[in-house]
């Protein structure tokens, strides 16, 4: 008789840790995760040794539409319709599209957070050091950090602040300083390609049609077919670290494609300094705007 009540305990036990586990896994897939921030490219927003919350309802969780991991193919993703689309300074998480050199990749695991100020529709500029969208006045990113560096000389800058995205110095002379205009393509946008402007959208037509482009006397070939117009498969964004002199972001290595965010961070749920392990208090629970 005891060894029966020992065993329905025991059955009630496992059950229980089955429904939290599963519960666990829905959550994170679904609602929320939880990442640490290293670095200090997002500072003063988010600090090295903050702990933060990203919540994925709000775009919409992303799902294998089709698992590719399982038969050695490309995974593709698919988003699930969330509480609203991308808005301009929204923060957020997202796979590192360049973990492999010159082409977009899924699955690279790096994490990058990064202020989006630029979404589908938008065509986007840089003058001199300000960030700047045709139309819009709201101000992008953090305006002070962009004003403080339209100060500076940029023959004073690193070498690496100035091979910026599309790195082609030859057509696109830009800089960190003075930058653009650049188009960002949504879903179902159809644009005219050329010889030049190739050079800005090539990675993410690589990335959705998994076909090598190349230029041949001027004209633009997709798996040698001739390409002279491309209608895109998904959004895209512009995204820029808070820290403006030293952030890792579009500037350098271009357009982030929608399938590669995880969601948008909302709150640091923990903070701990990062050389001393003591944890800074005044920054618990602390919304991230």
């Amino acid at each position: 008789m005891k060894i029966k009540i020992l065993f329905r305990k025991l059955g009630k036990i496992v059950l229980l840790l089955m429904i939290i586990i599963i519960l666990t896994i829905i959550m994170k897939v679904f609602m929320f995760a939880s990442f640490y921030i290293p670095t200090p490219s997002m500072a003063p927003s988010i600090l090295p040794g903050d702990h933060i919350v990203v919540n994925k309802l709000i775009l919409g969780p992303r799902i294998y539409e089709n698992p590719g991991f399982l038969k050695g193919r490309k995974t593709k993703m698919k988003r699930i319709n969330g509480m609203r689309k991308v808005r301009r300074n929204d923060v957020l998480v997202f796979d590192f599209p360049y973990s492999t050199p010159n082409k977009i990749k899924q699955g690279g695991n790096i994490f990058y957070v990064k202020r989006c100020v630029a979404i589908p529709g938008d065509t986007f500029y840089i003058d001199n050091g300000i960030y700047k969208v045709i139309g819009v006045m709201e101000g992008l990113g953090h305006v002070e950090r962009q004003k403080a560096l339209s100060e500076k000389d940029e023959t004073s800058f690193k070498e690496k602040t100035r091979n910026v995205f599309p790195k082609d110095t030859t057509h696109f002379r830009w800089t960190i300083k003075h930058f653009g205009p650049l188009y960002i393509p949504g879903k179902d946008d159809n644009i005219r390609i050329d010889s030049m402007n190739i050079l800005l959208y090539k990675n993410i037509i690589e990335y959705e049609t998994k076909k090598y482009i190349s230029i041949e006397k001027g004209e633009v070939y997709l798996d040698n077919i001739t390409l002279d117009n491309y209608t895109f498969q998904q959004d895209y964004y512009f995204m820029a670290g808070d820290l403006v002199r030293d952030s890792q972001d579009s500037r350098y290595w271009g357009l982030l494609p929608d399938d590669l965010v995880i969601g948008k961070a909302t709150i640091v749920w923990k903070s701990q300094n990062s050389k001393t392990g003591k944890y800074n208090w005044d920054r618990f629970f602390k919304i991230i705007k």
